[in-house]
């Protein structure tokens, strides 16, 4: 301890600092006023200020995507935090390190129903269930040991969101300067031997081994990549896998070119995935008559309803390092066929002709280690599997918490993660309606952001379900704004694609600049991408034939 005293929103930006933090998103309140006046004086962090506090949460979320690192968001109690709570769950979903911070009312009420400002019941129960992580900061001389113990705890293990909570009088309060607590984050244990000697006997043994990433696989693409030369295994990536290794790869597959090869595998290899259909209680694949092996740093993703011969708990790298040097050998897919399969899949994918074409389009503008935001519109839905990945963390999805309206403000978190890197953040014109308003802080911040708005008028991907379900549709009618005076009333430039085209054109300008653009696609009916993302062989069994490509 020293003799220097600190106010408590001292201690917390002095935390902060020390955990490396160089940017943060917030939005000002009366509880957290002494945080703000204590970042004041601390230009080494930048802040962010967006115009909704779901944008604090969905911008750190962005920004920890992008970086592998904690994202810090900070909101006032109450309505602040309940507005965050979307992104927060968004950050949950995908294993994304988020430390979020909260204002409470005083700590003397706490509990007690007195109506204070913004009090709600049991806040605290409320971030509890979205987080890995929830500390009430209960006395002043604990602000910065809290925040140290967020960071550490976020990026352990499975990372994930961790929050802590500082009633407005404990960052009043003044004391002394509180000494740095020792939070450093714990290696992952290194995986048992004995096992990884006997999923290498299973795999030698297999026929046909098929290597299966999620999200926790994103940062090991190299020794993956080695366990698979070394197998001459396929490699079959999940939406929040894709990246860890290049699509150009010769053994990496989407999702859509999985469909064979898990049709022929006999050993399944699953690798830092929860393996689950996002929509029933089933595994995404079907595991009759397979070999399957686990590895993962979380053992709640190995349990029921998986069947492993094997679970390694440990982390994707340490794991997959560790097969590839117990396993023999071998020869692997054919090359010929290989290429086979994934020009089939390329096939599928380019029959749905316009639809197809703007995914292209995207990819042919946006640069090697540019970012896509992918958003839940027609075009967002066939980027899962069409968008050709050729960096890990370029790619960023909404995982399987599905949260309509995410992407333009994770798109501007992004962008500041990325340091200048050109993000394309894309949205329909219904999902973009949740955040109009950002469009203030694209400008405000000039930030490199493309937005755009796939524009039909409608809740586009529920007006289609509906009318394929009950021949109608109903509600899903949109009342838009011209988009053009809508971006040029907040200050940004405009432009408008007819088609995919003159959207490549304008994109490729966009990405050798510098600054926010807002790019209006009105489309009209497109292609179903469904067929090629959830189809019956996925969560269930399956009646094709696929031999014609081995």
């Amino acid at each position: 301890m020293t003799n220097v005293e600190q106010t408590g929103g001292e201690a917390l930006v002095a935390a902060l600092t020390a955990n490396g933090v160089d940017a943060m998103f917030a939005i000002p309140g009366i509880q957290l006023d002494w945080a703000v006046d204590a970042l004041s004086a601390a230009p080494e962090i930048s802040v962010y200020v967006p115009r909704h506090e779901q944008s604090v949460s969905y911008m750190a979320d962005g920004y920890a995507r992008v970086t592998g690192e904690p994202g810090v968001g900070m909101v006032v109690p109450g309505p602040g935090m309940l507005n965050a709570t979307a992104g927060l769950s968004t950050a949950y979903a995908c294993n994304s390190p988020v430390v979020f911070l909260v204002g409470q009312i005083h700590s003397k009420a706490i509990g007690k129903g007195y109506g204070n400002l913004h009090e709600i019941p049991d806040q605290s129960g409320v971030l509890r269930g979205l987080t890995k992580l929830q500390q009430l900061v209960r006395d002043r001389a604990d602000i910065s040991t809290a925040v140290d113990r967020a960071f550490a705890v976020s990026m352990a293990g499975r990372r994930r969101p961790a929050a802590v909570e500082i009633p407005y009088d404990l960052l009043m309060g003044k004391g002394a300067a509180a000494s740095r607590s020792d939070a450093a984050v714990a290696a992952p244990a290194a995986p048992d031997q004995k096992l990884i000697e006997k999923a290498a006997e299973l795999i030698d043994a297999a026929k046909f081994p098929v290597i299966y990433i999620g999200g926790g696989a994103i940062d090991a693409g190299a020794e993956i990549a080695a366990l698979a030369e070394k197998l001459g295994a396929p490699v079959v990536a999940s939406d929040n896998g894709r990246g860890a290794i290049a699509d150009s790869h010769p053994l990496m597959f989407n999702a859509l070119a999985g469909r064979p090869l898990f049709s022929k595998a006999d050993l399944v290899l699953v690798i830092g995935s929860r393996f689950m259909d996002i929509m029933v209680p089933e595994v995404s694949w079907p595991q009759e008559g397979k070999t399957f092996l686990y590895l993962n740093i979380d053992p709640a993703d190995m349990g029921g309803p998986r069947k492993g011969s094997v679970n390694i708990l440990a982390d994707a790298a340490a794991g997959a390092e560790a097969l590839a040097g117990a396993v023999k050998r071998r020869e692997g897919i054919d090359a010929g066929q290989a290429r086979g399969i994934k020009e089939w899949a390329q096939g599928q994918i380019a029959a749905t002709g316009t639809l197809w074409n703007y995914v292209a389009a995207l990819r042919n503008a946006l640069p090697d280690d540019g970012i896509l935001v992918n958003e839940l519109t027609q075009v967002g839905y066939l980027s899962r599997i069409a968008f050709e990945c050729r960096q890990p963390r370029t790619l960023i999805g909404p995982g399987y918490q599905g949260t309509l309206g995410y992407g333009f403000p994770t798109a501007l978190g992004a962008a500041v993660g990325g340091k200048g890197r050109r993000v394309f953040s894309i949205s329909g014109d219904g999902g973009f309606g949740w955040s109009i308003q950002e469009l203030a802080t694209a400008a405000r911040y000039r930030l490199p952001v493309t937005l755009i708005v796939f524009n039909d008028g409608s809740y586009g991907n529920v007006r289609s379900i509906q009318s394929a379900t009950f021949g109608r549709n109903y509600i899903t009618e949109l009342a838009n704004p011209e988009f053009s005076d809508l971006a040029r009333a907040f200050g940004l430039d405009y432009a408008r694609a007819d088609n995919p085209e003159t959207l490549q054109s304008v994109l490729k300008e966009s990405a050798a600049s510098d600054g926010p653009l807002f790019v209006e696609v009105p489309v009209g009916k497109m292609a179903s991408p469904w067929p090629l993302l959830r189809l019956r062989p996925m969560g269930g069994g399956t009646d094709t034939d696929y031999s014609d490509l081995f």
